[in-house]
């Protein structure tokens, strides 16, 4: 498994500016000046919300479907047009993640998953999903929760979606939930409230936002059962609703008030026939088939490292060495692997190993990794050394270049960008995907999901189409499948 990576510098640089402003962080709908307005490094005004969703987008978190995007976004502005802020600038972002998962940042920032997308039936329960985020953002919950757990939710966001680690940010990571956790039931029911408001001023029918809670519900179910096979523990949706969403007296009221509106002229139902089923159609299941490789960077598969590489330089791998040289043979730097020697550290690991005399030496510590480097001075020539370990091996650098005063410093920048290879830029591959077809005569849920070759099959076949943890389709119906 390729190790998570994160720039942490900044996601706790964030932390920071969401510590002296989440306080502040409000919409207009509660009694707010406005958005929080942060300034960049580079002196560019942003938003709180704005900041982090630059670094999820820079770090490839959105996923590539314009077609699906521009669906969502156009689904998602029709209610908030309904809404309390009909003039506030939302953004709305598909996330590449096969998790069951939607959420909003501060200042109009409303993402779901592709994994959710999978396990909803239509446009209607799309549009319960957006309205209880964008109620959220209306309601102002961010800012009126505590700085302190702002900080800490957001910040577990980031690490969350930035390096796919479900450990790395457990406290927010639970099937169904909110990935910023910690509203509480009295805020949950209001953005529940809110959403269902903002789907019937919009035209869909509130009652879609029991059915999605339903597939939450499903989903902690069918979490439960697994945990319990294997003998572990599961959360839930918050532990908000103990019982299915329908049995929810306290939900099914705030729903119902929602439909209960006066409004002076009926609203159509906006969803066109077969639009949202067109759209999933093709949806990727399961984990990412994108991969966000940048064209300077070397990348190594089996040892899940990556470095930069500079214009035009060539990289040969054999079975003892890695061998990047300079286009005119001018340097190269040359990496060998050994076994780590965890009770050694990285420069007392390189100084048994030089040749020459030692000086500039420096720490390294980047991605997460520690190392040391210095230059080791010859009789007749001057080299770049370092060590960096990772994953229980050492990796010893060596760098030489005719003008040694010239080129050191590139043979420093190719060290100092070594890195674990990012989840998002694993290896591309066929994948598996959401198709719909028509049950045929004599099939059944197990026969149909004997075909998929995922895990779980049956259970995952139940869930994508309603019928968990049992029932039938009948003979023509449409379901959904993986392929």
């Amino acid at each position: 498994m390729h190790c998570k990576f994160i720039r942490a510098f900044s996601i706790v640089a964030f932390a920071f500016i969401l510590e002296s402003l989440a306080g502040c962080s409000s919409s207009p709908s509660a009694s707010s000046s406005g958005p929080s307005v942060v300034v960049s490094a580079g002196g560019r005004s942003t938003t709180v919300g704005g900041e982090l969703h630059d670094e999820l987008l820079a770090e490839g978190a959105a996923y590539n479907d314009p077609e699906l995007q521009a669906y969502i976004t156009r689904v998602g502005e029709r209610l908030v047009a309904n809404s309390d802020e009909p003039d506030m600038a939302f953004t709305f972002t598909v996330v590449d993640s096969p998790d069951i998962n939607a959420f909003a940042l501060p200042d109009g920032y409303v993402y779901i998953n592709r994994g959710l997308l999978a396990y909803l039936d239509n446009e209607a329960e799309l549009a319960a999903t957006l309205g209880h985020e964008i109620g959220h953002v209306t309601a102002n919950h961010h800012g009126r929760r505590k700085a302190a757990g702002m900080t800490n939710s957001v910040v577990a966001t980031a690490v969350y979606i930035l390096t796919g680690s479900g450990d790395a940010a457990d406290a927010s990571n639970m099937y169904g939930a909110e990935l910023i956790s910690g509203f509480g039931r009295d805020m949950e029911l209001e953005a529940d409230g809110l959403g269902a408001q903002y789907m019937y001023q919009s035209g869909y029918d509130p009652d879609s936002l029991l059915a999605v809670i339903g597939v939450l519900k499903d989903q902690q179910q069918f979490q439960r059962v697994k945990a319990k096979s294997g003998g572990k523990k599961t959360k839930g949706y918050h532990g908000l609703y103990a019982s299915h969403p329908r049995n929810d007296q306290r939900l099914k009221k705030v729903v119902n008030t929602a439909a209960e509106l006066d409004l002076d002229t009926y609203v159509e139902d906006p969803s066109v026939p077969g639009e949202f089923n067109r759209h999933m159609e093709g949806l990727v299941w399961g984990e990412s088939v994108q991969s966000t490789r940048a064209e300077d960077r070397y990348y190594h598969n089996r040892l899940a490292f990556t470095y930069v590489l500079p214009p035009n330089w060539n990289v040969t791998a054999g079975a003892k060495a890695i061998v990047a040289v300079a286009p005119d043979n001018s340097a190269e730097l040359t990496l060998t692997v050994k076994r780590q020697n965890r009770a050694v550290t990285p420069r007392a690991t390189m100084e048994s190993s030089a040749n020459g005399t030692l000086e500039k030496g420096s720490e390294l510590d980047q991605a997460g990794l520690k190392g040391y480097t210095a230059i080791a001075h010859g009789a007749t020539a001057s080299k770049r050394l370092a060590v960096i370990d990772y994953n229980g091996l050492s990796y010893l650098f060596e760098g030489e270049a005719q003008n040694f005063s010239a080129g050191d410093r590139t043979l420093l920048a190719m060290i100092e960008s070594f890195r674990p290879i990012h989840p998002k830029e694993g290896q591309a591959d066929a994948g598996r995907y959401v198709h719909y077809i028509q049950v045929p005569r004599g099939a059944t849920m197990a026969s149909l999901a004997a075909g998929m070759r995922i895990p779980n099959a049956e259970a995952q076949l139940r869930l994508l189409n309603g019928f968990y943890p049992n029932g039938e389709p009948r003979i023509g119906d449409w379901i959904k499948v993986i392929r």
